[in-house]
């Protein structure tokens, strides 16, 4: 069952991912966005466990709102929707123009 997902939401989510090199799942609370029915999560350098999982394993879980999910993770490399999803997530002038390294999750919504 595909999710619908409210575009142009901030919160915060549990991400989990497996672990790059042991195999074991990690989780990590997260400031999250929606946008264009997806979500998004992104760090200001890669130095991040979660994002070098989430790279190795795109296979990704996403909690948030009671509800759990699966999803697919890929790397954004448009450098113009990174930059649509800071502008969504910080409100600071200074901080919606820091580049960011951006995961996005496409997700799909567990019975």
């Amino acid at each position: 069952m595909k999710m619908k997902i409210i575009n142009n939401l901030t919160f915060k989510a549990l991400l989990k991912t497996k672990g790059r090199k042991t195999g074991k799942e990690h989780t990590v609370w997260a400031k999250a966005v929606t946008y264009n029915d997806m979500i998004y999560f992104s760090r200001r350098n890669p130095n991040s466990d979660w994002l070098k999982n989430a790279i190795a394993h795109p296979q990704v879980k996403v909690e948030f709102d009671g509800r759990r999910f699966s999803g697919l993770a890929r790397l954004v490399e448009e450098e113009d929707l990174a930059q649509k999803i800071s502008s969504l997530k910080y409100t600071e002038k200074d901080r919606q123009k820091e580049s960011r390294i951006v995961l996005e999750i496409k997700l799909i919504e567990n019975n």
